[in-house]
C-alpha cells in the first residue's frame, strides 16, 4: 500500500502561483510513477501532469504545458506541481496517484493508489 496526502492547495488571484506537494508514504516511492490529476465540479478527472519513476521523463495535459511544472525528490518521497499563470479554469480539486506500470501514463484508470485532493481555487 502506498498512502498520498497532498499540500499546497488555496485561493490564488488570477496570474499567481501555487505549489503543490504530494508525499508518499509506505511502500517505497522512488519505483512509483506519479501523475497529478483535477476535477473541477460536474466534470471528469482531467490529466495534468505526470513523471516517471527517476524524474527523467514527464507529460503535461495540452491545457497547463508551459505553465506547469511537475517534480520529485525520491529522497523525499515527495512530488510536485509548480502552477504558474494560474487561470480561473484551473480552479478544481488537485490529486497525485501512483503508478507502478512499466509504462508512464496519462490515463486515470493506469494509477493505483490515490491521494484525498486539494483544492485550488483562482479568482478573477
Amino acid at each position: 500500500q502506498v498512502q498520498l496526502v497532498e499540500s499546497g492547495g488555496g485561493e490564488v488571484q488570477a496570474g499567481g502561483s501555487l505549489r503543490l506537494s504530494c508525499a508518499a508514504s509506505g511502500r517505497t516511492f522512488s519505483p512509483y510513477h506519479m501523475g497529478w490529476f483535477r476535477q473541477a465540479p460536474g466534470q471528469e478527472r482531467e490529466f495534468v501532469a505526470a513523471i516517471n519513476w527517476s524524474g527523467g521523463k514527464t507529460y503535461y495535459g495540452d491545457s497547463v504545458k508551459g505553465r506547469f511544472t511537475i517534480s520529485r525528490d525520491n529522497a523525499k518521497n515527495t512530488v510536485y506541481l509548480q502552477m504558474n499563470s494560474l487561470t480561473p479554469e484551473d480552479t478544481a480539486v488537485y490529486y497525485c496517484a501512483a503508478d507502478l506500470s512499466s509504462l508512464l501514463s496519462t490515463s486515470v484508470d493506469k494509477y493505483d493508489y490515490w491521494g484525498q485532493g486539494t483544492q485550488v481555487t483562482v479568482a478573477s
